[in-house]
């Protein structure tokens, strides 16, 4: 009989709590918003739809790369067998997918720094709070996946031969990404949409 592995067993129960804590956060959200209604309408109007939508843009194809990361490591193919990407390993799609994640870190903190400049703080008022609690506790897991990420391409370098239990690291890891990537987009529709 085939059982699921363990590992991913492990990393779904895991994402399910992190989905409690999330609902939590956007609760959070729903009900400060409800009892401020007039200040959202104000400050929700500072936000840069267009730059939120290129960066949330640049998160969503990250998901695309470490897919196409999972579907080398699942070929056991840890490295590039050339320079196109068809022939890419998980390496060079991780090194990618690392690279738009830490793109879209980048711009949220350019759009913090945006927002302070005009005047929003985590401390300003009950906006303020939601918006940088919510998106700074994203920005939090999404740093911890650029790392998760840097782990698992040293692995993919270390291993002198990637077997199922590297791929499996690969699989989960990308399980988390996936998340975050949901949850982001969540994020944006309730922040930058539904104004």
């Amino acid at each position: 009989m085939n059982r699921p592995n363990s590992v991913a067993v492990g990393t779904i129960v895991w994402l399910g709590s992190e989905v409690m804590f999330f609902a939590g956060l956007f609760a959070i959200y729903f009900t400060l918003r409800s009892t401020s209604s007039e200040l959202w309408l104000f400050e929700a109007d500072k936000h840069n739809f267009t730059f939120a939508l290129i960066n949330t843009l640049v998160l969503v194809s990250s998901s695309v790369t470490c897919q196409f990361g999972v579907f080398a490591a699942e070929r056991l193919q840890a490295r590039s067998t050339g320079w196109k990407p068809s022939e890419w390993g998980m390496v060079e799609w991780f090194f990618l997918t690392y690279a738009l994640g830490a793109i879209f870190v980048t711009g949220q903190v350019f759009e913090y720094a945006t927002l302070v400049s005009e005047g929003i703080s985590l401390s300003s008022n009950a906006y303020g709070s939601a918006f940088y609690i919510t998106t700074g506790f994203h920005g939090i897991h999404v740093t911890a996946g650029l790392i998760a990420f840097l782990l698992i391409i040293g692995r993919g370098f270390a291993v002198k031969n990637f077997g199922h239990k590297e791929a499996t690291s690969a699989i989960v890891v990308s399980y988390y990404w996936h998340f975050v990537d949901v949850v982001w987009i969540g994020l944006f529709l309730v922040i930058y949409v539904l104004k």
